[in-house]
């Protein structure tokens, strides 16, 4: 199914997929992970803005949907994913950071896996209530992306990125009446991966209400644990 199984190499990706509604931590825990394990962390948010604004056929294709105002395929996203984890730093596996979203993309990932890939994926189950209080202190770096919380991991100076000393802003989609309604799409398209993948017996459910240094140690535990 991969071009690695089609070159007959003996090479088993451990894929990691973080599940949760918008703000539960998904791209703290993911940055945790990725630096960890030594895996690439895949931002399919940093992969379609990369292929905008280099211009690459991927990205002119996703433009053109943008243009007539209708939403980009995922067969377009799963393109764009797919060459990146074909790359050499992904041989020993990546985690994965906003994709899949849709049941639909979920299936379409599951089919462009390699059989013998190792699957893990981790649900931060965390409340509407502390997902928007949460979302409110949300910093990113302008220059690298880097997340920050004004509370929970604050940069060591107000404002300033400790990686690349770049500005630290307020994402447009973090707003309260935004935030309502990424939660509204999110309980009606992705929540239903927790069933999917919960059927195949690769999920495992975290407490995501707690201090992001306790959910990567659920996490660091289950990683630990052999699946059956």
């Amino acid at each position: 199914r991969s071009r690695r199984r089609r070159l007959g190499e003996a090479v088993m990706a451990t894929v990691l997929i973080l599940l949760g509604g918008p703000g539960a931590g998904k791209g703290t825990q993911a940055m945790r992970l990725s630096e960890a394990r030594s895996l690439p962390h895949v931002s399919t948010g940093d992969l379609f803005r990369a292929h905008l604004g280099r211009g690459t056929r991927f990205g002119l294709k996703a433009k053109a949907y943008m243009d007539a105002g209708k939403l980009v395929p995922d067969e377009i996203v799963l393109d764009m994913l797919v060459e990146r984890v074909a790359a050499p730093d992904c041989r020993a596996g990546y985690v994965l950071d906003g994709f899949p979203r849709t049941l639909a993309q979920a299936q379409a990932l599951d089919r462009r896996l390699a059989a013998d890939d190792d699957l893990r994926v981790f649900n931060l189950d965390t409340s509407d209530e502390t997902i928007v209080a949460r979302i409110a202190g949300r910093r990113q770096c302008r220059d690298c992306g880097r997340l920050y919380h004004v509370e929970f991991s604050p940069p060591r100076a107000e404002g300033v990125c400790d990686d690349c000393r770049g500005e630290l802003f307020q994402r447009e989609d973090d707003g309260p009446e935004v935030v309502q309604e990424r939660l509204r799409v999110y309980h009606e398209q992705t929540a239903p991966l927790i069933r999917f993948y919960a059927d195949k017996g690769v999920l495992v459910n975290l407490d995501g209400e707690q201090a992001p240094d306790r959910v990567y140690a659920q996490l660091d535990a289950a990683l630990a644990r052999v699946p059956e």
